[in-house]
């Protein structure tokens, strides 16, 4: 049996509805990866042949992602996840930075990795974590006003951080007219740019940028952190010669070589797929609240991610409608899931002020095709009449 796939798999698919948190893995990367792992499995770092060809694999994947993403290719560095990437990013650019700048301003929609890094780095630098995060508000829509970002910023902003587009509701944020608000301030502007690297152009302006190649299609346990020439930057960690010295610890050369695969055949496939998954999308938010009762449909309606849709159903338990719909063949995410280890909904929502109470959040991959949205909308009815009437409503 082949380890690398499972019986079942491609039928999986068809009703996977979470790209948003992990696209399957692009045919385009699976064969470069196997490949890679025959062929670029030595140390980048060492002088011998075999080691000298994993270098030159390595660079050329690195020129690939800088050529998407905007940047020179000594600007790029591949870290473990998105993750690390945003909070290696955020930790270095707030150190070069003078003392006396230690706030730090973001949207209050931002990833958790993102919030998290934010209120580490105020506690560092000032032993407090109120004053010195200061959160942007969002409409109803969950999108930032560029001039209440720009008002944010102070003499004492160490760094801003926007993300291109909202992991949760699809919102595209304007993050070049924010740029150009913090270049006018000085202030160094990290975007999180994982929704949309492979699916959209990459907005310019940025200082440092940051992105997951697990959400384009290439495998897990590879991200990119880019870092802008004219930013100063310093490790928050020892110093360690790989990645420019940015990222610590040998490289995963078949993974980085796999991820460029993954992202030069979906940048390839964008327009095609934009337009199709739109096409879906907007049939999901026509009909949702056309067939269930009390269904509100979240997030901007036209300047948004494609793939993506947020609504939330009243008198229903999103952790239970995550579950049922999984039970009828359907993999959706939630942010309203009250589980043991966040016992809290969305802050997404809640800071968006929209109903956080039975929320779905859909989003498709490469695979998914108008067949499966029908199964979906004719399942799911059925689902929530059924957890509403067992809940006595």
């Amino acid at each position: 049996m082949d380890p690398t796939r499972t019986d079942g798999a491609a039928q999986s698919r068809q009703g996977y509805f979470d790209a948003a948190s992990t696209e399957p893995l692009h045919p385009a990367a699976r064969d470069v990866w196997l490949a890679a792992i025959d062929d670029g499995w030595a140390d980048p770092a060492r002088l011998y042949g075999s080691a000298r060809r994993a270098r030159v694999l390595l660079d050329n994947a690195r020129e690939l992602v800088a050529a998407v993403i905007g940047s020179k290719p000594d600007e790029v560095s591949f870290t473990s996840s998105g993750t690390q990437a945003v909070q290696l990013g955020m930790l270095g650019t707030a150190r070069a930075r003078d003392r006396s700048a230690a706030g730090i301003v973001a949207s209050a929609v931002e990833h958790s990795s993102v919030l998290h890094t934010a209120r580490h780095l105020a506690m560092e630098r000032t032993g407090q974590t109120g004053p010195d995060v200061r959160i942007v508000e969002v409409d109803r829509l969950g999108r930032v006003d560029t001039a209440a970002f720009a008002a944010a910023l102070t003499p004492d902003t160490a760094l801003a951080c926007l993300q291109t587009a909202n992991h949760e509701v699809g919102t595209v944020q304007p993050v070049e007219a924010v740029a150009d608000a913090c270049q006018a301030r000085t202030v160094p502007l990290l975007v999180d740019a994982a929704q949309t690297v492979g699916r959209q152009p990459v907005p310019g302006g940025w200082s440092v940028l940051t992105a997951s190649a697990h959400k384009w299609g290439g495998p897990p346990g590879v991200g990119v952190l880019a870092v802008g020439r004219k930013t100063r930057w310093r490790s928050a960690l020892p110093e360690d010669e790989r990645e420019g010295g940015r990222v610590p610890g040998f490289e995963n050369v078949p993974g980085v070589l796999a991820a460029a695969a993954a992202l030069r055949a979906r940048v390839e496939e964008a327009d095609e797929l934009a337009r199709r998954h739109r096409e879906l999308i907007d049939r999901i938010r026509q009909e949702v609240p056309r067939r269930i009762p009390d269904v509100e449909v979240v997030g901007a309606p036209v300047d948004r991610l494609a793939h993506l849709v947020t609504f939330s159903c009243l008198y229903v338990n999103g952790e239970a409608l995550v579950t049922e719909l999984d039970r009828a063949g359907f993999a959706v995410n939630s942010g309203s899931s009250c589980t043991a280890s966040t016992l809290r909904p969305s802050h997404v929502l809640e800071a968006m002020g929209v109903l956080t109470h039975g929320n779905v959040r859909v989003s498709l991959s490469r695979d998914v095709s108008g067949d499966d949205v029908d199964r979906f909308l004719d399942v799911l009815p059925e689902v929530v009449a059924r957890l509403r009437s067992e809940a006595g409503m």
